[in-house]
C-alpha cells in the first residue's frame, strides 16, 4: 500500500512538473519571438499599452467559460477588487476582465488537477483507503488553486527585477534630456520611446505614465501611480524627489544625477552580494550530486579490486 501511494504521488508530481516545464518552454519561445520582432521592426512595433500577454490565446468560448467560472470564486468584499487590481497592475496586467479570468483559471486548474488525481487513483491504486484519498484529493485541488498565485508572484518579482535593472539607464537618459533643456513631460515620453529596445518593462511604465498625463491626469498623481505599479523603493524615492523638485523649483537634472549614481552603486552592491552567495549555494549540489559521483569513480575500482582479492582469502 505504501509503495502504491508513493507511486501515485510521484506520478502526480511528475505530470505537474511536465506541464510546468512545457509552459516555461512556450514562454521562452514566445519572449524570443517578441524580441526578434522588435529587433527586425524597431520603428513599427509597439503594442498597445492596454494589451498584454496575459490573454494571448484565450479567445472566444474559452474566454467566456473562464469569465463565467471566475464570477463564482471572485472575492465579494469591497476592498478585494481594488487589492487584486493593484496586484495585476504590479504584474503588468491591465485588462478589465483580468481578475475574472484569473479566478476562472484557478477554478479550472483545481478541477483538472482533482480529475487527474482521481484518474491516477482509478488506474494505479484502486484499493486506496478513503481517508488518504480524501486528503490527496484536497491537496491536488489546492495545488491547482495555488499555481496561478505562484505564477503571478513570479511574474511580479521578474517585472520588479527588470525595473530595478533598467532604472539607472532610464535615469541617465532623463539626465541627458533635462540638461539639454527638455521638459519633464517630454523627457518621460523620450525615455519611454528609447528604452523599449533595452528594457521593455521600463518603457511600458513610462509610456503608460505619459498616456495618463495626456489623458488629463496631474503629473503628481501619474508619478504616484508609477510608484504604486512598480512597488520598488527606488521608484518611490525617485517619485518623491521629482514631486519635491517640481514643487520647490530646484534643478531636475542635478536631482536625477544624484539618484542615478546612488542606483548604480546599489545595483553594483547587489551584484556583489549575489556573487558572494554563490559558493554557499553551490555547496549543496556539490555534496549531493558531484561528490558521490567522484567517490564512485575514484574509489569504485579500488573497492572492486579489494573485494576480488580479499574474498578468496577469507574463504580459505
Amino acid at each position: 500500500m505504501d509503495q502504491l501511494l508513493i507511486i501515485a504521488v510521484l506520478t502526480f508530481v511528475g505530470v505537474a512538473m511536465l506541464i510546468f516545464g512545457a509552459y516555461l518552454v512556450v514562454v521562452f519561445y514566445k519572449e524570443r519571438s517578441d524580441l526578434t520582432k522588435r529587433i527586425r521592426e524597431p520603428e513599427g512595433y509597439f503594442p498597445e499599452m492596454l494589451q498584454d500577454k496575459f490573454i494571448p490565446a484565450i479567445k472566444g468560448n474559452w474566454l467566456k467559460i473562464l469569465d463565467f467560472l471566475g464570477r463564482f470564486v471572485k472575492p465579494t468584499g469591497e476592498e478585494k477588487p481594488s487589492y487584486h487590481r493593484n496586484m495585476f497592475l504590479k504584474a503588468g496586467i491591465r485588462q478589465e476582465n483580468a481578475a475574472l479570468i484569473f479566478f476562472g483559471v484557478k477554478m479550472l486548474l483545481a478541477v483538472l488537477f482533482l480529475c487527474l488525481f482521481v484518474l491516477i487513483k482509478i488506474i494505479s491504486i484502486p484499493t486506496m483507503s478513503s481517508s488518504i484519498f480524501l486528503i490527496l484529493s484536497i491537496l491536488s485541488a489546492a495545488t491547482g488553486l495555488y499555481l496561478p498565485d505562484l505564477w503571478l508572484k513570479i511574474r511580479t518579482a521578474r517585472r520588479k527585477e527588470e525595473m530595478f535593472l533598467g532604472l539607472p539607464d532610464a535615469l541617465d537618459l532623463m539626465v541627458v534630456c533635462s540638461e539639454a533643456g527638455i521638459g519633464l513631460d517630454a523627457t518621460i515620453l523620450k525615455v519611454g520611446e528609447e528604452m523599449k529596445m533595452h528594457n521593455k518593462t521600463v518603457s511600458d511604465e513610462f509610456n503608460f505614465m505619459n498616456l495618463e498625463m495626456r489623458a488629463g491626469k496631474q503629473r503628481r498623481d501619474a508619478l504616484k501611480g508609477l510608484a504604486m505599479r512598480t512597488d520598488l523603493e527606488e521608484v518611490d524615492i525617485l517619485v518623491s524627489l521629482l514631486i519635491q523638485t517640481d514643487r520647490f523649483g530646484t534643478s531636475i537634472a542635478q536631482t536625477l544625477r544624484v539618484h542615478s549614481d546612488a542606483m548604480r552603486v546599489k545595483r553594483f552592491q547587489r551584484a556583489e552580494e549575489i556573487a558572494a552567495k554563490m559558493p554557499t549555494k553551490l555547496l549543496f549540489p556539490l555534496i549531493f550530486f558531484i561528490f558521490p559521483s567522484l567517490f564512485i569513480v575514484i574509489m569504485g575500482p579500488a573497492a572492486i579490486r579489494i573485494i576480488r582479492v580479499m574474498l578468496p582469502a577469507l574463504d580459505k
